[in-house]
C-alpha cells in the first residue's frame, strides 16, 4: 500500500511505483553526470571550444553544475571559456556555452574560493573587457557574492560604471550595480502585516511564499481565498471553505534556491521577489519530464511583461499595461517603494520567464551542493522556480509529496481552473525572528492573530 495515500488530498492521485525513482534508475542517473564530468570530458585538444562541439559543451557543463567535480581539468576549460569573453566575434553558439560557463563558474567560485580561486582571473577579465553587460554583470555578481570586501567591492562597481558611462540606460548593469551597492546592508521591510491584509486585486485567491533573505533557508507558503480568508487544512474539496480559526493553517515548505546560486535578475537565479499571476497548471501526462519536475502537475506563474499570460490584471487580457506605477498599485501602499518587492518587474523587464511551482524526481544527493544546505535537506533547488518537496523510496514509492497538497488548495479556493496572484518575499529578522530556520506555522498564527483579515484597500 502506498503509504502516501492516507494523507492524499482529495482528488489528487498518488503515483504507482515509478521505475525512474528507483535506486537502481538513481545510481545509474548519478553515474551518467559523473562520466559526463570526468577529467577527459574538459580536455581542450580534443573537444575545443566551437560550435561543433556544443552538445558535447552544454552536457558537460550541466554535469559539472550537478556533480561539482574538484578536478584541474574542470578550471582550465572553464578559464578557456572565460578567457573568451572579451572577443566581439563568437558565434551565437559559442555565445551560449560561454554564458553557461559564467554560469557554473558564479556557483563554483562562490561556494569555494579558495578551491575554485583560479576563475577569479577569468571572472575580472570579464568585468575589465567584455563588451557583453549580461556577462559583465555576471562576473561582478560571482566576485562580490564570493566576499569582497567593501572597498575592492566599491572599486569593483566604480570601474564598471567608467566602462559603460552609459550604464543607467544599460537594465541588466543598472539592476546588478544597484543591487550589489546594498548586497550585505540589512533590510528594513513595510510591515508584513500591510502585505498579508492586502488582495492584489478583489476577488482573487493570493499564495504568499515567506522565504528568508538567505535561500538556503526554505519558504513558507500561506494561502487566502477569494474573499481575503486565510485557507486552513480541515477544508476539503467540494466544501463550503470554513474559516475556524482552531484550524491549522494550509502551508507547505519550497527552495526558491537557485542551483548556481545566481541573483534574481539573472537568468536561471533565484526566485524573485514580488507579485506573480497564478494561472492553473501545466500537466504532466507522463513521466518523460519527471526528474526535472517530479510526477505532478506544475503551477504557472508570470511575471509582468510575460506574453503568455492570459490576463495579469483581469479583466484586461494580457500582460500588465503600463510601467512601473501600474505594477506598484498592485502592492499595499507603503510596500510600493520598496526596492525589493519589485524584482519581478524588472525580471519581466529583463526577460525572465517560465516560473512554476512543481516538485522534483531527483534524489536530494543528486544534487552535491546540496549538502552545504542543511537546513533545507530534502529539497531541491532549481534555476529560477519554487522546488516542493518530493521524497521516493528505493522501490520508487511516493513517500513524501507537497504537491498534491499544494493543488488540492488551489482548487478549493479558485476552482478547476484557478487563477490569483502570488507574492514572494523575504522576511527578515525585524519582521519574524529566527532567520536561520524557516518560518513555523505558529510564528504565522501569531502574526495574523494581531489583526483581522480584512482588505486594506
Amino acid at each position: 500500500m502506498n503509504p502516501l495515500a492516507a494523507a492524499q488530498p482529495p482528488g489528487v492521485s498518488s503515483p504507482p511505483p515509478l521505475p525512474e525513482a528507483t535506486a537502481a534508475a538513481r545510481s545509474r542517473q548519478a553515474q551518467d553526470q559523473d562520466d559526463r564530468s570526468a577529467p577527459d570530458r574538459y580536455d581542450l585538444s580534443q573537444h575545443p571550444l566551437t560550435a561543433a562541439q556544443e552538445r558535447h559543451w552544454r552536457e558537460t557543463l550541466w554535469a559539472t553544475a550537478l556533480r561539482e567535480p574538484q578536478d584541474p581539468a574542470v578550471l582550465a576549460a572553464l578559464g578557456a571559456f572565460l578567457n573568451l569573453t572579451p572577443r566581439r566575434d563568437l558565434d551565437p553558439a559559442q555565445q551560449r556555452m560561454v554564458e553557461m560557463a559564467l554560469q557554473i563558474s558564479h556557483q563554483l567560485y562562490g561556494s569555494d574560493p579558495q578551491g575554485y580561486g583560479p576563475l577569479a582571473v577569468g571572472l575580472r577579465t570579464t568585468v575589465d573587457r567584455s563588451p557583453d553587460a549580461i556577462w559583465v554583470a555576471l562576473a561582478l555578481s560571482a566576485l562580490v557574492r564570493a566576499g569582497l570586501d567593501a572597498d575592492d567591492r566599491q572599486s569593483l562597481l566604480t570601474q564598471v560604471k567608467t566602462r559603460f558611462p552609459q550604464w543607467v540606460q544599460i537594465l541588466p548593469l543598472n539592476v546588478a550595480l544597484r543591487d550589489l551597492t546594498v548586497v550585505d546592508l540589512p533590510t528594513q521591510s513595510p510591515p508584513l502585516e500591510d502585505l498579508l491584509q492586502w488582495q492584489s486585486v478583489t476577488g482573487e485567491p493570493q499564495l504568499y511564499v515567506l522565504c528568508r533573505p538567505d535561500r538556503g533557508v526554505l519558504c513558507r507558503t500561506l494561502l487566502k481565498d477569494r474573499d481575503g480568508q486565510f485557507y486552513r487544512e480541515t477544508q476539503k474539496l467540494g466544501e463550503t471553505p470554513g474559516h475556524q480559526a482552531a484550524d491549522p493553517l494550509s502551508s507547505v515548505l519550497l527552495s526558491g534556491r537557485s542551483l548556481h546560486d545566481l541573483p534574481w535578475y539573472l537568468s536561471r537565479g533565484e526566485t524573485p521577489q514580488g507579485l506573480y499571476r497564478l494561472e492553473g497548471t501545466v500537466p504532466q501526462p507522463d513521466t518523460l519530464y519527471f526528474r526535472a519536475f517530479g510526477f505532478f502537475d506544475l503551477v504557472n506563474l508570470y511575471v509582468p511583461f510575460e506574453p503568455d499570460v492570459e490576463a495579469f490584471v483581469p479583466p484586461q487580457a494580457g500582460t500588465l499595461q503600463g510601467g512601473l506605477g501600474a505594477y506598484q498599485a498592485l502592492l499595499p501602499p507603503r510596500w510600493r517603494g520598496y526596492w525589493p518587492i519589485q524584482q519581478t518587474y524588472w525580471a519581466g523587464k529583463l526577460g525572465r520567464s517560465l516560473f512554476r511551482i512543481h516538485g522534483t524526481g531527483e534524489a536530494t544527493d543528486f544534487f552535491r551542493n546540496n549538502q552545504r544546505f542543511p537546513t533545507s535537506a530534502g529539497w531541491n533547488p532549481a534555476i529560477g522556480c519554487l522546488s516542493a518537496q518530493e521524497l521516493y523510496d528505493d522501490a520508487g514509492q511516493l513517500l513524501q509529496g507537497d504537491m498534491p497538497h499544494v493543488l488540492a488548495a488551489l482548487t478549493q479556493v479558485g476552482g478547476k481552473d484557478f487563477t490569483g496572484y502570488v507574492t514572494v518575499v523575504n522576511v527578515g529578522e525585524d519582521q519574524i525572528p529566527g532567520e536561520n530556520q524557516p518560518i513555523s506555522i505558529s510564528q504565522l498564527e501569531n502574526l495574523i492573530a494581531t489583526y483581522q483579515s480584512v482588505s486594506v484597500k
